[in-house]
C-alpha cells in the first residue's frame, strides 16, 4: 500500500524469511561459523539459541546452503514428537526404510544405524537438524544422547544441530540431563543487533526494496527504534512496517519519533519504555505514600524509611554488577574494591577450615538476591589467601603469586564436580545484568554460595536457570609453564614428580624423579594419557589448565576444595 509513496517497488519489511533480504550481522556470521564448525567435531551436538525473532532461522537457512555435499541432511521442524515418532521421522528424512509395522524403539534404531554405517563407508556423513528444539521432551533428549553412542572406531555417525529459544539452555542445565550437555561441541547464544546494526539492517531493507531516495527515518528515530524493538529483527520488521504506513496515512515522507511511539502501541499492544517506566514509578510513588501514612498511624514510619534505603543499596548493587572476568569500570572499581575488602575480613582461608560441625548455610533465592562482583572476587581469592588490593584487576594480582585465571564458557557442573575447587559462575538473569557468584560448596542437589561473608545454599535446579555454563577458577601454575624453555626441561621434571606421586605404585617419589633426567616430552605424553583416562578427562595427551589442576589434586598439593559439608 504505502510503498509507492516512498518510491519502493514492494513492502521491504515483510516478516516471511525472504532470501533476497538476508542480512548477516556480526552475530549472525559468528553464528553459522560455530554451525559449520560443528560439522568437523565428528559427531555429539551444536546448540544455537536465540529469542524469539532473533534471526535463528536465517541463519539456519544459510548453513543448509553451505551444508558440503558428501552430508546426508535431516531436518524436523515440528519437534513435539514422542520417542518413536521423533525416530520414525527421523527415518522418513533420511529415507531409511523400516520394518512394516514398526512400533518399538529397536525396530527403528536398528536399520537407522545399518544406514548410518553404509553411508559412513561411503564417505558420507549424517546431520540431524531440529528446530524449535526447546519443545522436545526429556525423554526424547536423552534418546537423542543414545543415538550419538552410534559410532565406529574413528568417529560418531550422527551429527546433531539443536536450534531453538533460550529455555532450551535452561532445560540442558538441569542435572538430570548433564550427560547430553557433556557432548554439545559447539554452542552460540544469537544476541540482537545493535543501535547500529539496526539502522544498516533497516536501510538494507529499504535498499533491496528499491529505495534510491533519501532515508524515511533520520537518526533519531532509528535510535527510538531500536529502544523499542531492543534490536530483535522481528520487531524490528513489525514496527517498521506499520510505522512506514503511519506516515503514509498522514502524508509524511519522513517518519518521525510519535509516528514510531503510536506503531509501536498498535504492534507491542504495550507503551512505549518511557512512558511504562513513568507510570510505574507514578504508582510506586503513591503506594509508598499510602503506606507510609498507614505506618505512620501505628509509629511505624521508622521502618518504611529503613526498607526504602535496603531498596536503594540493592539498586546500587545491581548497577555495579559487571560480566564474568571482566575489569572493573573507572566508575565501579571504588565501589567493587570496597565490597572486596568488607567480605575478604570474613572469608574461610584456604584451609579446609569448615568444621564438620558447621551449621547447614541458610536457603537462598536467587531473585531476592543482587549479587556484587567485588564480592565474589573476595570469596574467590579467600579462599587462596590471596590479597586483593582496591582497583586491581584479580588475574593481574593473581599472577603476581604465582596464579593464573582460567575461564570456560561452556562449562557444566560436572566439570565443576571433576575439578573441585570453587568457581566464579556468570549469572544471567532476565532484566537484569551479567553478576558474578561464587560458588564454594556442593552438596547433592544444593550447591552453596558465597553471600554477604558468609554461606548461603541455593538449590541446583534453580541456579541452573541462571547459569549458562560460563565460569572462572584459579589454578596454580608449575614451573616453567609460562615460559618453556626449547627442551621444556623444568615443566618436564615437574610433570614427571608430580606424575610419579599421583601414580598407583606408593614407592614412586618426587625425590627419586627429580634425581633423574626427566622423560622426553613422547614418553610424558603417554603418562599424561593414561592419567587423563583414569581421570575422566579427554586421553588427549595435552598438558592444559584442566590436567594440571587434576595431578596437583591427584598429587595431594594443598589448594582450596569445595566443601561438600555445605
Amino acid at each position: 500500500m504505502y510503498a509507492p509513496f516512498f518510491g519502493l517497488k514492494q513492502a521491504p519489511f515483510s516478516i516471511a524469511p525472504d532470501p533476497h533480504y538476508l542480512f548477516m550481522s556480526e552475530r549472525h556470521r559468528e553464528a553459522l561459523a560455530h554451525l559449520l564448525y560443528g560439522l568437523d567435531g565428528g559427531g555429539g551436538f551444536v546448540l544455537l539459541t536465540g529469542e524469539i525473532g532473533a534471526g535463528k532461522t536465517t541463519v539456519c537457512r544459510c548453513f543448509l546452503e553451505q551444508i558440503p555435499a558428501n552430508c546426508n541432511v535431516a531436518y524436523i521442524f515440528n519437534p513435539k514428537l514422542t520417542v518413536p515418532e521423533l525416530l520414525q521421522a527421523i527415518c522418513d528424512e533420511f529415507d531409511v526404510p523400516v520394518p512394516a509395522g514398526a512400533q518399538t524403539v529397536k525396530d527403528y534404531v536398528d536399520p537407522l544405524n545399518a544406514f548410518l554405517l553404509a553411508q559412513h563407508a561411503a564417505g558420507r556423513n549424517n546431520v540431524l537438524i531440529i528446530d524449535e528444539a526447546q519443545n522436545l521432551s526429556a525423554d526424547v533428549l536423552e534418546q537423542l544422547r543414545l543415538l550419538t553412542n552410534l559410532e565406529t572406531a574413528e568417529r560418531k555417525l550422527l551429527q546433531v544441530v539443536l536450534i531453538g529459544q533460550p529455555e532450551l539452555r535452561d532445560m540442558l542445565a538441569r542435572p538430570e540431563l548433564e550427560q547430553l550437555a557433556q557432548r554439545v561441541i559447539a554452542r552460540f547464544h544469537l544476541g540482537a543487533l545493535s543501535e547500529d546494526e539496526t539502522a544498516q539492517y533497516i536501510r538494507h531493507r529499504l535498499t533491496v526494496a528499491g529505495l534510491t531516495g533519501a532515508l524515511p527515518f533520520d537518526s533519531k528515530t532509528l535510535r527510538l527504534i531500536h529502544q523499542l524493538t531492543r534490536g530483535v529483527p522481528r520487531r524490528i520488521n513489525l514496527l517498521c512496517d506499520r510505522a512506514l504506513l503511519g506516515a503514509y496515512a498522514g502524508g509524511q515522507a519522513q517518519v518521525t519519533p510519535a509516528i514510531v511511539r503510536q506503531a509501536a502501541a498498535e504492534v507491542f499492544d504495550e507503551r512505549p519504555a518511557a512512558a511504562t517506566a513513568r507510570h510505574q514509578r507514578s504508582r510506586l510513588a503513591l503506594g509508598m505514600a499510602v503506606l507510609g501514612a498507614a505506618l505512620a498511624g501505628a509509629g511505624l514510619t521508622w521502618q518504611l524509611q529503613q526498607s526504602s534505603q535496603s531498596v536503594q543499596a540493592g539498586r546500587a548493587g545491581r548497577s555495579g554488577a559487571m560480566g564474568m572476568a571482566q575489569p572493573a569500570s573507572a566508575a565501579s572499581a571504588a565501589a567493587s574494591a570496597s565490597a572486596a575488602a568488607r567480605a575478604a575480613s570474613a572469608v574461610t582461608p584456604p584451609a579446609s577450615a569448615a568444621s564438620s560441625a558447621a551449621p547447614t548455610p541458610e536457603p537462598l533465592r536467587l531473585a531476592d538476591w543482587a549479587p556484587q562482583d567485588g564480592e565474589a572476587w573476595a570469596g574467590l581469592a579467600g579462599r587462596w589467601g590471596l590479597p586483593l588490593p582496591p582497583q586491581a584487576d584479580p588475574c593481574t594480582v593473581a599472577a603476581e603469586h604465582g596464579l593464573q585465571c582460567y575461564r570456560s564458557a561452556s562449562g557444566s557442573l560436572s566439570l565443576i564436580r571433576l575439578i573441585d575447587r570453587p568457581v566464579l559462575l556468570t549469572l544471567q538473569r532476565p532484566g537484569r545484568p551479567p553478576a558474578l557468584a561464587a560458588l564454594v560448596g556442593l552438596q547433592g542437589q544444593d550447591a552453596t554460595l558465597w553471600v554477604d561473608g558468609r554461606p548461603r545454599r541455593v538449590a541446583l535446579a534453580e541456579l541452573a536457570g541462571a547459569w549458562r555454563g560460563e565460569f572462572l577458577t584459579l589454578w596454580r601454575v608449575p614451573p616453567g609453564y609460562a615460559r618453556r624453555a626449547e627442551d621444556g626441561r623444568p615443566l618436564r621434571e615437574w610433570l614427571a614428580a608430580r606424575l610419579a606421586v599421583s601414580a598407583a605404585d606408593p614407592s614412586a617419589s618426587a625425590a627419586s624423579t627429580a634425581a633423574s633426567a626427566p622423560p622426553p616430552w613422547p614418553e610424558l605424553a603417554r603418562q599424561v594419557q593414561a592419567f587423563q583416562a583414569g581421570q575422566g578427562l579427554q586421553p588427549d595427551g595435552r598438558v592444559g589448565p584442566i590436567t594440571l589442576m587434576q595431578i596437583n589434586r591427584a598429587a595431594g598439593v594443598a589448594e582450596p576444595r569445595l566443601d561438600p559439608a555445605r
